[in-house]
């Protein structure tokens, strides 16, 4: 199988990183001591607490699978000072919408996004149509909820 390229910023990476450290070293002892009491006080068999725990234990252990992927094929792009007049990955983006929204947009990789934080993917239709734009420019966005026009008030 093809390994994807994971582009991070340095803070993406640290967070992804500090993540799985914890899931390593701290949530997956947890989950093996209650596996252990669970099976010493009701057996496995129509064990709830067992059944709950082993779920939990599955979680923990996908979420380090796919941490582990990421992280092995991370790209660290750090933001390009020389380039700070246009829209670049990394990049703080404020953008007016019709009716004057203001929104704050940080372009970052995929692994990191977060729309409710504000952290939008370099991949997304949003990203996309950001990059590579100066402050004053209006770029046509195609979302799932229609064409939206933006215009770039600030980068930082």
């Amino acid at each position: 199988m093809v390994q994807r390229r994971r582009y991070l910023t340095p803070a993406g990476h640290d967070e992804l990183q500090a993540e799985l450290d914890h899931l390593k070293a701290v949530r997956r002892p947890d989950v093996a001591g209650r596996i252990h009491e669970a099976t010493e006080t009701g057996g496995t068999a129509d064990n709830a607490e067992y059944d709950e725990v082993k779920n939990e234990q599955a979680f923990i252990e996908g979420r380090i699978q796919d941490l582990e992927d990421i992280l092995a094929n991370a790209v660290i792009a750090e933001k390009d000072e020389n380039a700070s007049d246009s829209v670049q990955f990394g990049s703080a983006v404020t953008v007016t919408s019709k009716g004057s929204k203001k929104r704050v947009y940080h372009l970052v990789g995929s692994a990191e996004a977060n729309p409710l934080e504000g952290k939008i993917s370099n991949e997304s239709p949003v990203g996309r149509a950001l990059l590579d734009h100066k402050v004053g420019d209006q770029v046509e966005v195609t979302t799932p909820a229609g064409v939206t026009t933006l215009k770039i008030t600030k980068i930082a």
